[in-house]
């Protein structure tokens, strides 16, 4: 059922009186805003689809709508860099097709309010994904362009260089500031450097990072000599503890290049997948400090129904290794942002459009399961109560944000509660 995701939209709003100063009103939850540097209890005022304060003792009074988050985090809504959403083409056994899923039902009931799909379409099909999905859904969708024009086709699509046009690739990006927001290439099995040159040349082209997913490793291009002379500060490695990156050695310590590619500026994502994050490579790894700078989920069909299951299984696993729920809440808003320069998402900023989680983080016996299907205990999990996007409500676990049935009219549905967007359609006006 589709229901009514804000109480206050503009048709109700037009009724408020004049010196109301939020349309809604966030009291008394935990802020942690990265880029700000709050991680204290605050209330949040939402005006016009905008943050507009962030402070203790909020009025109440000037508030049309006032929902009490006491005990739970508010965060800016979470961003998830590496997502598979070309969903609908009917391609079969492609990311530019039925591996892919369509977004909202994964991430508005997760807190994630922008996801970037990392390359399922490239410059060719990148016009039919646009339809498809950014143009239609309620999360707001960006895209890395993939390097090969067909992007993530079946088969030997990936592999065909012909089709890695490095000025075709760029002039796409170039049409379209702001949607795409940089380049990827991914699944490469041949031994040569050609997918990583060619992505290379079309992300300085078009002056936005790229992020490499290093696809088959071979010894004639080492993932050391990507991170360390490939990749330019501020380009991204994607699928950070896979097994096959080279990590540890046989006494577990961490090798000592990651910290050095880091120190060049080198980012490194999570992209947990259906394959890419291991316990025997995490775990040792992160109790010698080597932690993520952006967690993402690398969302598509199998990894959604695996160890993976969504972004905020993801944080929690990181939070059972040890983090701060300040350092996980940051590599999943602020950071990811300031990676592919999204500014002002990812912040509470005044002004920032209002996008925000709130999280509930749960105390208990749960169990976690990694990419092979092995299993970690686990005693926190985090839990979205609401979403907020764009200034309305979007995902309502437990109906904070409505009222109780016993004070409704017995009409209450006529009344528009029961809206996607909060407004009347015309035939319910037609009926009062």
């Amino acid at each position: 059922m589709r229901a009514a995701l804000f109480l206050l939209a503009i048709p109700l709003a037009i009724h408020l009186p004049a010196q109301t100063q939020y349309d809604l009103l966030l009291k008394n939850g935990h802020v942690i805003d990265a880029k700000n540097k709050i991680d204290a209890i605050r209330d949040v005022g939402i005006k016009d689809h905008k943050i507009v304060a962030v402070a203790t003792n909020l009025p109440v009074a000037q508030a049309a709508k006032v929902i009490d988050v006491k005990g739970l985090y508010v965060t800016p809504g979470l961003v998830d860099i590496h997502v598979h959403v070309y969903a609908g083409t009917g391609a079969r056994g492609s990311y530019a097709g039925d591996l892919s899923v369509y977004p909202d039902g994964f991430t508005l009931r997760n807190g994630v309010t922008t996801a970037v799909d990392a390359g399922s379409s490239g410059w060719r099909n990148f016009p039919d994904f646009k339809d498809r999905i950014l143009s239609r859904s309620k999360t707001r969708v960006l895209a890395l362009l993939n390097i090969v024009g067909s992007g993530m086709g079946q088969g030997v699509i990936e592999q065909n260089t012909a089709d890695m046009e490095a000025k075709a690739t760029a002039e796409r990006a170039k049409e379209f500031p702001g949607l795409i927001v940089g380049i990827k290439t991914a699944h490469f099995e041949g031994p040569e450097w050609t997918a990583v040159d060619r992505a290379l040349e079309a992300a300085k082209q078009a002056g936005l990072p790229l992020m490499v997913d290093f696809g088959v490793f071979r010894p004639e291009r080492p993932y050391q000599d990507l991170v360390l002379k490939k990749l330019r500060p501020g380009d991204i490695s994607t699928h950070m503890y896979l097994d096959m990156v080279p990590m540890l050695d046989e006494q577990q310590k961490l090798l000592p290049y990651l910290q050095e590619a880091r120190k060049r500026g080198v980012i490194f994502d999570v992209g947990h997948g259906g394959g890419s994050l291991l316990f025997r490579q995490v775990v040792p790894a992160m109790r010698q400090g080597w932690t993520p700078d952006s967690i993402s989920t690398d969302l598509h069909v199998s990894s959604s129904t695996g160890g993976m299951k969504d972004m905020l299984n993801v944080m929690s696993k990181f939070l059972n290794m040890g983090e701060s729920i300040a350092a996980v809440i940051a590599q999943s808003t602020w950071n990811p942002v300031k990676e592919l320069r999204l500014e002002p998402l990812g912040t509470l900023s005044v002004g920032a459009p209002a996008d925000l989680a709130i999280l509930s983080l749960r105390t208990g016996a749960f169990g976690f399961v990694d990419s092979y299907g092995a299993k970690m205990n686990g005693t926190k999990k985090l839990e979205c109560e609401l979403t907020v996007k764009d200034g309305r409500v979007v995902w309502d676990l437990n109906g904070m944000s409505r009222e109780d049935w016993t004070k409704l009219d017995k009409d209450y549905k006529a009344q528009g509660t029961n809206d996607w967007d909060g407004t009347l359609n015309a035939a319910v006006r037609s009926r009062k």
